[in-house]
C-alpha cells in the first residue's frame, strides 16, 4: 500500500529529482526556502501532468545519464568558442553551412527527442526536421567542410549514448 502511494505521489521520480536541481541551479541562492519551493514543484507539475504521460518513459541506464550530461556540457562548452570564432573572424564568404542527413538507429521516442535537443543546444547545430517514419534527422551546421563527419560525430558521440540510456 505504501509502494502505491510513493507511485501516485510521484509518477515520474526521475522528473522531479530534475525539476527540484534545476530550481536550485536557477535559484540566484540555494536556500532552505529555494529546495523546499523546488520539492514542492518537483512533487505538484510530474502529478498534474501525469494523466498526459500514460506511459512512462523507459530508461534502461539512468546511471548513464551522468556521463552524457558531462559529455554535452563540455561539448556546449567548445562549441561556444568554436561558434565565436567563426563569428568573429570568418568572413561571411568562407563559412560553408551544410544541411546534415542523420541516420537514425534509436527509435523510442524519448530518445530521439534527446538527441535532437541536445543538437540544438549545442550551438552550430540545429535539429531542424525528423523524418515521418522516425529514422532520420535533419540537422543544419552553421559551418562544416564535411557534412558526412558531422553525421558521424552526432551518431558517436551523442546516439549511441542515448541508445544506451534508452534502448
Amino acid at each position: 500500500m505504501a509502494t502505491r502511494f510513493v507511485q501516485r505521489l510521484f509518477p515520474h521520480p526521475l522528473l522531479s529529482v530534475a525539476l527540484v536541481i534545476i530550481w536550485q541551479l536557477l535559484a540566484n541562492e540555494p536556500s532552505i526556502n529555494s529546495l523546499v519551493f523546488g520539492a514542492i514543484l518537483g512533487v505538484l507539475l510530474p502529478f498534474a501532468t501525469a494523466a498526459y504521460w500514460p506511459n512512462r518513459p523507459q530508461v534502461t541506464r539512468p546511471w548513464m545519464l551522468i556521463p552524457y550530461g558531462l559529455v554535452v556540457a563540455w561539448d556546449i562548452i567548445t562549441a561556444n568558442i568554436t561558434v565565436a570564432l567563426i563569428v568573429l573572424f570568418k568572413p561571411n564568404r568562407n563559412i560553408r553551412s551544410a544541411w546534415v542527413n542523420v541516420p537514425l538507429d534509436i527509435r523510442t521516442p524519448e530518445a530521439i527527442t534527446a538527441l535532437a535537443g541536445t543538437i540544438t543546444l549545442t550551438p552550430g547545430t540545429v535539429s531542424v526536421d525528423l523524418s515521418d517514419e522516425g529514422h532520420a534527422l535533419l540537422v543544419h551546421a552553421l559551418h562544416t567542410d564535411d557534412p558526412e563527419a558531422v553525421a558521424r560525430k552526432i551518431k558517436h558521440r551523442y546516439e549511441r549514448r542515448l541508445k544506451e540510456i534508452f534502448e
